[in-house]
């Protein structure tokens, strides 16, 4: 397979020699799929395109799509009438990919709606691409290269990535949960779990690049198989934290059901880890998660939380939570604001529950009116907002490692990093201080969404 990848990128450099033509790639969703295009970028870039970031410029345009929730499509939907204009004006290559390429009734849906995109892609079938771009060149064919078997795992791909210090490695593809809301084992397929000397490689050469931190990715990183040396994701966990020249790791997304001992014993024995947990709760109330599938408790969470912050120095976390589920009573909703009280999260990724086709929860007949759903988001978001000045009160006077991501947004003379529980800091630096840096600072200001600091 990667022979013929070679050979399609290689007939579509020969294509475009001297041309100077552009690409440009719109990511929606989450992680895993900039991390698809960061590889869709370096095979394109081996076939003599140039990135820009005007669509107008562009030669090539490759959306790549998400369908967690509703407004994606509105969004796709719209940005291919932008492109239909695009090319009235110019010969311009539209391939459309991505998850939600996966369900049949969209593929149908721009087939029929939109028969000038030229490329259809799946998740399953990132690696053709560059066979599927020459079709659409030298024959003038529009392609559609979506398989719904869970797919094969192809290492090699070129890849270009986004940033210079900070990079993402996928541990794993798919997931085996089918919570009753989500559509991604659908398009994503079952769970698949890459060779971890593949990872711990792909790692070790970032690190030689001069990356600082990694974030590792998958549907369900800690129900991840390894094999008999690096058996589970703990294992991997204390292997790549082996890694000289890696100075953090991340992950994402664990789920609750699966977060076990020797994980939590990983990371409290491994400071390179960050302290900020990423624990999806969804929702508080011990029916609403039976029926979304979540195999535990409210209060198996809990206890999972105070476990981890006994063991766990520093220790704090991130969630997602889902307000409106079908069914869901405003008694249900308020364990969940119990759980927020209690845990205390950091950060918190709130969702407005959306229908989404094929999945059990889209075919309720107990869905919560929308002005519902909205009074209760007010609800999390007020509980929530009331609690930051609190929790950011705890870092003054406190020294915090931070990684140099940029300048301050709104000061040009500051520079701004982030600590390992993913706060956001703003200092004046010192000479020689640069992006990509890891400098120590005492906090000695709070904001609202940020932290102030002086370099020690």
């Amino acid at each position: 397979m990667q022979e013929n990848q070679e050979k399609f990128m290689e007939k579509v450099y020969n294509l475009n020699q001297g041309k100077n033509l552009k690409y440009t790639i719109l990511t929606m969703g989450c992680q895993l799929n900039e991390n698809d295009s960061e590889k869709i970028a370096g095979m394109l870039e081996k076939m003599s395109y140039s990135e820009c970031k005007d669509v107008k410029e562009a030669d090539l345009v490759i959306f790549n799509t998400c369908c967690v929730r509703e407004n994606a499509e509105e969004r796709l939907f719209g940005k291919i009438g932008e492109i239909k204009k695009l090319k009235e004006s110019k010969d311009v290559i539209l391939a459309i990919g991505g998850c939600m390429m996966q369900e049949e009734v969209m593929v149908e849906k721009i087939k029929k709606s939109y028969p000038f995109v030229n490329v259809i892609f799946g998740t399953h079938t990132l690696q053709n691409l560059p066979e599927n771009i020459y079709k659409a060149i030298i024959e003038n064919r529009k392609v559609k290269d979506v398989i719904d078997i869970d797919g094969e795992i192809y290492e090699g791909l070129p890849i270009k990535r986004n940033d210079n210090f900070k990079a993402s490695v996928t541990i794993m593809y798919g997931c085996n949960n089918f919570c009753t809301y989500c559509i991604v084992p659908y398009v994503r397929g079952r769970e698949r779990s890459r060779e971890p000397e593949m990872i711990l490689e792909e790692v070790k050469g970032l690190a030689k690049e001069g990356y600082k931190e990694i974030t590792l990715l998958g549907q369900n990183v800690n129900s991840y198989v390894g094999n008999d040396k690096i058996r589970n994701f703990a294992d991997l966990l204390n292997e790549v934290c082996k890694v000289d020249g890696i100075e953090r790791i991340k992950f994402i997304s664990p789920h609750p059901k699966d977060f076990t001992d020797d994980v939590i014993d990983a990371i409290a024995n491994n400071e390179k880890i960050c302290r900020i947990i990423h624990l999806p709760l969804q929702s508080g109330n011990t029916k609403v998660l039976k029926e979304m599938n979540r195999k535990y408790t409210k209060e198996q969470y809990l206890v999972l939380a105070e476990k981890m912050k006994e063991r766990i120095p520093g220790v704090v976390f991130s969630t997602d939570i889902i307000v409106g589920f079908p069914g869901e009573t405003d008694e249900e909703f308020e364990d969940t604001l119990d759980v927020v009280r209690k845990v205390n999260f950091e950060q918190i990724f709130m969702f407005i529950y959306s229908k989404r086709e094929g999945t059990v929860a889209a075919a309720r007949e107990d869905q919560v009116p929308e002005e519902q759903k909205h009074v209760r988001f007010d609800k999390l978001k007020d509980l929530y907002e009331s609690r930051v000045d609190e929790n950011n009160d705890k870092y003054l006077n406190t020294h915090q490692k931070l990684l140099i991501e940029g300048k301050s947004k709104n000061n040009a003379e500051m520079l701004e990093g982030r600590t390992d529980t993913n706060k956001v800091v703003v200092f004046k630096p010192r000479e020689g201080n640069k992006i990509g840096d890891v400098v120590l600072v005492n906090i000695t200001e709070t904001h609202k969404w940020y932290l102030k600091g002086e370099i020690i």
